[in-house]
């Protein structure tokens, strides 16, 4: 039997946005994640047809909730629990393009960064640390 909600934070584990629970339900309480225009808690139910705005290191999704589930299997399972809007994937890739040619320019430098880089790199991207 499947069930006819999902907590918001199982989902996005579950669907492989973001790596653990915990991350999921931290994005959820700073802002990153949006259910039909509407800011989402961690505790909000997800329903089929639920239309999301996701915003992770991996850029802006918008996707359309297809198939709920509170198990985290593979990404080929994964990727069937939504459907991401031609919009989205066509600015996402717009990004990934930009970040590559500033990469060649040279205005983002190769390697690790610092641990001072790595600062404010956190800083700017509005990550939480549970330390």
């Amino acid at each position: 039997m499947t069930p006819t909600t999902v907590r918001m934070d199982k989902w996005l584990w579950a669907a492989r946005f973001f790596k653990t629970r915990a991350l999921a339900a931290d994005a959820c309480d700073i802002g990153r994640v949006e259910s039909n225009t509407h800011r989402a808690k961690p505790s909000r139910d997800v329903r089929l047809g639920d239309m999301l705005q996701i915003t992770s290191d991996a850029g802006i999704f918008h996707v359309e909730v297809l198939i709920l589930s509170e198990v985290r299997g593979p990404a080929a399972v994964a990727q069937a629990l939504y459907r991401e809007t031609p919009e989205s994937r066509i600015l996402r890739a717009k990004a990934a393009e930009e970040r590559k040619q500033m990469l060649e320019l040279g205005a983002i430098t190769e390697g690790r960064p610092s641990k001072r880089d790595r600062r404010e790199i956190n800083k700017l991207r509005g990550r939480i640390h549970r330390f």
